[in-house]
């Protein structure tokens, strides 16, 4: 789909990565209706696009709790009233750390926010989709979600969750008018990651993509209609040999299973 033909519901729009896809999107002539939880940090982002230029009229914004079954109802309403014909679901949250460490309450926040809520908006966005000439689901998920990484076993699990989703979905939907696409970055220069995972990339020699990068990518998935992409190397040819044969790679996380067991400060000191 063109993205000037598109009129965008974007989850997670205050973020590193969705406030670098929204502008790319807008530039290009998409309508987005900004979702976040915060009202203020919603209404200034708006106001930064429409001072770049961006028509009032192809900028809306909506706070909601998308993890809240009430929220999700009035975003479907929302969607409805601006005709959007692209869900992307770019909402999340992290977790990186030995799983000992992790409380239960860690646990079903990652999942209800990264998985649980977007099975559920796009359960409810579904009925209204399929009655249009055409419509996008694309989920932003993660190289971790066809890759399983020591300090990630909580997020990870939470985006091969998402993957099997949209791969799933993705085939149960063929035929209709909703196209579903999956994208899965590697890690992302952005707030997003802690001091901790930032120390553990650097000790690991793991490479980051700019927000500006990812977000190129999402706006060309939704024009040329990719079912699903991994960005950057060697992360995606890993995801794909975790494929093919997952034990191969058992051995290779070596460094990564020592950064994990380093306390950040200590890896920040080594690369010094």
């Amino acid at each position: 789909m063109k993205l000037p033909e598109t009129r965008i519901l974007m989850t997670g729009a205050t973020g590193g990565i969705g406030r670098a896809t929204a502008l790319i999107l807008l530039k290009q002539g998409a309508a987005v209706l900004l979702v976040g939880r915060s009202d203020a940090a919603l209404e200034r982002l708006a106001a930064e696009y429409r001072a770049l230029g961006v028509p009032a009229s192809r900028v809306k914004w909506a706070a909601a709790d998308i993890t809240r079954a009430l929220d999700r109802s009035r975003l479907v309403d929302e969607a409805e009233r601006l005709d959007c014909n692209v869900v992307l679901h770019n909402a999340g949250v992290p977790a990186f750390g030995l799983l000992r460490d992790a409380s239960p309450e860690d646990l079903a926040s990652v999942v209800q926010t990264n998985l649980v809520a977007p099975m559920a908006l796009t359960q409810a966005m579904l009925p209204r989709l399929l009655t249009l000439p055409a419509a996008q689901i694309v989920f932003v998920g993660s190289v971790l979600g066809s890759l399983g990484l020591p300090g990630f076993s909580v997020y990870g699990a939470s985006k091969f969750g998402l993957h099997g989703f949209a791969q799933a979905l993705r085939r149960e939907l063929a035929g209709s008018p909703v196209r579903v696409q999956y994208i899965g970055p590697r890690s992302t220069d952005t707030g997003f990651n802690s001091h901790g995972v930032q120390a553990y990339n650097r000790a690991t020699g793991t490479a980051q993509d700019r927000p500006e990068q990812v977000a190129r990518a999402i706006a060309r998935l939704i024009e040329d209609g990719a079912a699903e992409r991994l960005l950057g190397f060697p992360e995606k040819l890993a995801a794909r040999l975790n494929g093919l044969a997952p034990t191969w790679l058992d051995g290779a996380f070596r460094r990564h299973r020592q950064a994990l067991e380093t306390p950040a400060d200590d890896l920040t000191a080594a690369r010094t």
